[in-house]
């Protein structure tokens, strides 16, 4: 079983940046293709971000398009969304999920393994 957790989420300002990390008890993370949802208050959980399990394709979702950005430490085996220029719209909770060998896709039920969730709040 991989486990999974979601670290940095706070209370930010619009137009700041933070990072959230996804740090795992697997051993070869560097093999899960990991991707970032959020959820809203009142809003289902949503796509965001993805990073194959390689590193070399990432996809978005158009709202955080050139502002947000997803990298793996290989080593350290975490994945990072770095999120630049907040907005309160991206106020949720966010979640990194892992699908071992996945494609970078945007589909929830692609996704075998889940944390639990990190909340991210963006006043204006």
């Amino acid at each position: 079983q991989v486990q999974l957790v979601e670290s940095g989420g706070k209370l930010v300002q619009a137009g700041d940046t933070l990072t959230l990390t996804c740090s795992t008890s697997a051993r070869s993370f560097t093999s899960y293709t990991v991707g970032w949802f959020r959820q809203a208050p009142g809003k289902e959980r949503e796509f965001v971000a993805v990073i194959t399990w390689g590193g070399g394709r990432v996809n978005y979702t158009d709202s955080v398009k050139d502002r947000f950005l997803v990298l793996r430490q290989k080593a350290e085996q975490l994945v990072y969304l770095q999120m630049n220029n907040l907005r309160p719209e991206d106020t949720a909770v966010y979640y990194c999920a892992a699908n071992q060998w996945g494609e970078p896709t945007a589909a929830q039920h692609e996704y075998e393994y889940w944390g639990q969730g990190t909340q991210v709040t963006v006043s204006s």
